[in-house]
Formats: structure tokens, sequence, C-alpha cells
């Protein structure tokens, strides 16, 4: 196969924004960045610029035909960006020209050479390889003659190239539909074409970025969320991974012993995606500070987003339970990000997630409750963004615990986020009402890759934290709470009768065994003493024999004596 050639590119340094377009800009050709008010495209140009300056060693030039240099300098200022320091280092230009569109209009002729005068001098005095040009609207303004207009439009990108600079020229968004730019032109003459945009949808506004064309080069397609906050521009590409990334072997506890018991007697995997859904009140979050705490004193890092309740609430209700998380915030092992999920679109939550995630570099996240991004979008959306943050987390071998609210009236075993589909190990906790009592139980509903239990576990929310009790069934099922108890009674008393009766059989065993025992040593006497006398006949007998039997000898011998 013939090898595929790219052509140069110059590094923009804005993260994420590299990395869909495939290493940056078209190096030595100019890159239209267009948009609406507010969206960005200034800024973006700034950044360039600057990037280029301080980490690529390339110099550059802004000619602004709207805002000044002290305007420009001061806007820049509050992202930490020092502007007179860049051009007192000679590492950049600034040149505002301004231009009134009465004059163009009063004097008729319209000529760009005077300005390629002017930039080719600022570029040849610092030796520039950079230029920004903001905006290309303000430069043809006055000009009413539409073919003077388009050849004006394509001599400046012509003259751009020739120059060899990596230019980004600034367009304003066209007012007619499909149009990205108001001539309409420089899209065309462009190598690059970048659309920004600031929108508002049920009054939360996101901004997005999409590469509209790059010639000569593949890049991203979709649409992408940007972030514009203290450290400037953030590019998120939000396309899928795939299914690429590593996995691990290795096992993280759930911070509650009886569960890692459930999953094969050691937790989690590392790098995993962990669920806990189910109704209101039954637990979810206090399984996932278990887990934060768990893994705050292995001495590994948490960020805890959390949609519902500030962080000072969620340390104060752990406490209940015996957990204090406060300790873990004062040694930056955990980190809470709290905020109302209609704060921000879909989007701009995934940007503000992944930004927090890449600054802090934890080993584990934990998102409270999923299902606060139900109301921000529609199925497709939710999921699009829920998949994105997954794959994310686990390209980086990031554990992630997420909680969901699942409906009362819906069945248990489906989530509002419909994410059930995309995690590894689903724990489903659930209600369990019996004898007019409400209780909890807990099961694991699937666990990818190793043995789990699939029994339904009561537990309880302790002043020692969560307790997993054993799986109890009664003649009607699953027994929980008070009705447990009683039957637990019922057996403790059935069982004490059992060795009750055990005892006063023994009793009366060991009364038989003596009474026989005593029986026993009567016979033996007696017969002990029926046999002492019977010897003594016998002895008696044998004395008598032997006194007989001597007077016999004794008689025979005196007989002799006699005869003789």
């Amino acid at each position: 196969m013939p090898i595929a050639h790219q052509i140069s590119k110059s590094r923009t340094g804005i993260q994420g924004l590299d990395e869909l377009t495939g290493g940056g800009l078209p190096q030595g050709r100019p890159t239209l960045v267009c948009g609406g008010p507010g969206c960005g495209k200034t800024l973006l140009g700034i950044e360039f610029l600057i990037n280029g300056a301080l980490h690529y060693g390339e110099p550059g030039v802004i000619m602004a035909f709207e805002e000044t240099a002290a305007d420009l300098t001061l806007n820049v200022a509050s992202l930490g960006f020092d502007l007179d320091d860049l051009v007192a280092r000679r590492l950049l230009a600034i040149d505002f020209v301004r231009i009134e569109r009465s004059e163009v209009e009063q004097y008729g002729d319209f000529d760009l050479e005077g300005l390629f005068i002017r930039l080719g001098h600022a570029i040849d005095r610092i030796g520039a390889k950079r230029v920004m040009l903001d905006t290309v609207e303000s430069l043809f303004s006055g000009l009413p003659n539409q073919a003077v207009l388009r050849a004006e439009v394509r001599r400046l990108f012509r003259w751009l190239k020739d120059r060899q600079v990596t230019a980004i020229v600034t367009g304003e968004r066209g007012s007619e539909p499909g149009a990205l730019t108001r001539q309409g032109l420089e899209e065309y003459v462009s190598d690059c074409v970048i659309m920004l945009d600031h929108r508002v949808i049920d009054m939360v506004s996101s901004r997005r970025l999409r590469v509209v064309k790059y010639r000569g080069s593949t890049h991203g397609t979709n649409e992408y969320p940007f972030l514009i906050d203290s450290a400037g521009i953030s590019v998120f590409p939000i396309t899928s991974v795939g299914l690429q990334h590593k996995v691990s072997s290795l096992r993280v506890p759930s911070g509650v012993p009886e569960l890692d018991a459930m999953l094969g007697g050691e937790g989690y995997f590392k790098g995993s995606s962990v669920l806990a859904s189910g109704t209101a009140g039954t637990g979810k979050t206090s399984l996932a500070a278990h887990f934060a705490a768990a893994t705050c004193r292995r001495g590994e890092r948490v960020i805890f987003f959390s949609f519902e309740e500030s962080a000072d609430q969620i340390m104060r209700n752990m406490l209940t339970i015996g957990l204090d998380l406060a300790p873990f915030v004062e040694q930056d092992l955990l980190r809470f990000h709290a905020a109302r999920p209609t704060h921000l679109g879909l989007e701009m939550h995934l940007a503000t997630m992944l930004r927090a995630i890449q600054a802090f570099d934890p080993q584990s996240v934990i998102v409270d409750p999923l299902s606060s991004f139900v109301s921000l979008g529609g199925h497709n959306d939710v999921l699009g963004m829920l998949l994105r943050l997954v794959d994310a987390l686990k390209v980086r071998q990031i554990t992630g615990f997420f909680t969901s609210l699942s409906a009362g009236e819906a069945r248990v075993e489906k989530t509002d986020a419909i994410v059930s589909s995309l995690v590894d190990t689903w724990l489903m906790v659930r209600d369990m009402e019996f004898g007019g009592e409400r209780n909890r139980g807990l099961y694991v509903l699937k666990s990818r890759g190793m043995q789990h239990s699939n029994q339904i576990r009561e537990f309880s929310l302790t002043r020692h934290g969560i307790e997993l009790r054993q799986p109890y069934t009664g003649p009607a099922g699953v027994l929980t709470g008070s009705a447990r108890l009683a039957q637990e009674a019922q057996e403790r008393s059935a069982l004490l009768s059992r060795e009750q009766e055990i005892g006063r059989k023994q009793k009366e065993l060991d009364s038989k065994r003596a009474a026989m025992e005593a029986q026993v040593a009567a016979i033996r006497a007696e017969f002990a003493s029926l046999e002492a006398a019977a010897l003594a006949v016998i002895d008696q007998a044998e004395v008598s024999e032997d006194l007989l039997t001597q007077d016999r000898q004794d008689m025979a011998q005196s007989r002799r004596a006699e005869a003789t």
C-alpha cells in the first residue's frame, strides 16, 4: 500500500483541538475561524499565537480591526495571558488598524496593498510565523462591489500563503441559512474552516466547535463541546474512543466487606464502571461514600460529582453512618464538585467533568446521580454523553461509581439514565415491604468477569456504616425487619424448647443408668456372697477328703505292722 503523507501542521497548544485536527492547523496556510458574537473566536486566535510564541518558538502578529492593543491586552489578562510581556520580548506584535466605513465609501477605491506592507513589516520585525486577523468583516465592511470584495478576499488569502505564515482569520457568522460567513467566500478560499457556536437551549448555554473542512488532512467531523474558563479554551472531543481500552485484573474494595464477599471476596475491577440504582432513600449515595472512603484510605484520589447535594450536606449526612469524609478533603484526597444539573448543558457538564478529572488525576470518580441528566436532553443525547464519560474513564483506568434513580413505578431493572448496558457491575438497591414495614435490600444484578452472589441481602444504615445481613427465608419468602426478628424469636424459642426436652431426656437416661448400675452392683454383691459360701464348702470338702485319705493310709500301715 502507498504511504499516506500528511501535510505539515502547527500545533495550537489548545487542549483537545490538536487531537481532533490530527496535530494542529495547516502550517503556512490560512484557517478561518467563524461564529457568532461571544463564541470565542478572538480568544482562540490569541491562544494560538501565545502558545506558539511560548512553547513552539514561533512568534506571532495580531492585526486587529475592532479592538485596540490595550483592549485586547486587558481582555485576556483575566485568563493569565500577559500580552505586554510578550510584546516586550519580541515574541508578539499587536497592530490595530482603524477602518471607518464612511471613509471607504467616501473615497471609493479599496486596495489591500497598504495592509500588506504594514502586516509584512510586523512579520519581518519579529520573525513571525503565526498571524491572526480579527475580524475580516471589518476589513471589507465598506465595499459595496461584490466583485471587488471577492477579488480582494482571494488576494488576502493568497498573500498569507505566499508569506508562508500560519494564519487564523476570524469571521462573523452569516445571516443566511447555511452561510458560515457574511461574505460567503472566506470558507471556500480557506484551507481549514473551524466553526464556533454559542447556543442557548431551554435557558442553558453551551459552546460547541466543529471542523467544517480541512484540506489534505483527516479530522473529527462532529460537534465538540468546548469550555472557556480561567485557563482559556479547552476542547473535549467526545466521539467514543471505541473498545480499544486496556483492562486490569486488579481489584479495589467497595468499602463494605460483606459486599466484597458477594463480589467474589475482592470487590470491583480497577478501571471498571459500577452502577448502583434504585428508588429514593435506598442508600445509593451511602454506597458511593463507602467506596470513596475506602479509596482514600489507600492514599488514592477521588472526585465526587454531586448534582443533588452540596459537599457540606453530603459530609454531614455521612457522619450519621460513621463516615467522616472531612479529613480526606483536608488531605486533598477527596474533591467535591457540586452543581445543579440545569446549570449547564449535557456537553458542558461532560467538558467540565473531564477538565476536573484531567486536573486532579484521580483513581476513582463518583457521579451522583446520573439520572439528573435526563431532563437536559433526549434519550440519545443522554446516552451519548454517558457513553463518552464511561469511555473516557476506562481509557484512563479510572474506576467509576455511578448512582441512578429508578422511578418507583418502573421495573427495578430499568434505570432512567438508560446506562445499565454500559456498566460492568450493576448493584440494585430496592425497598422490600413486608409486615407493614419498609426495609432495604441489595443484590448484584450483574458483574462482568467475576463470580458473584445471587442472593438478595437486607442491609441497614447503622452508626458503624452499611451492614449487610445474611439472607433469611421464612415460610412466606425472604423476611426483613420486624418480621425477620419475630421469626428469629420463634425459632430461638423452639430451639430453647428442644434444648430443654433434650435436657430432660438426658436426666431420665442418667437416672435409669444409675438404677441399672445399682441393680448390677447388688447382683454382683449377691453373687460374690454365694460364691464365697460355695468356695468355703468346697474348701471344707477338700480338707475332709484329705483327712479321710490320711486316715486310710494310717490304717493300712497299722494293719501291715500287725501282720509282721
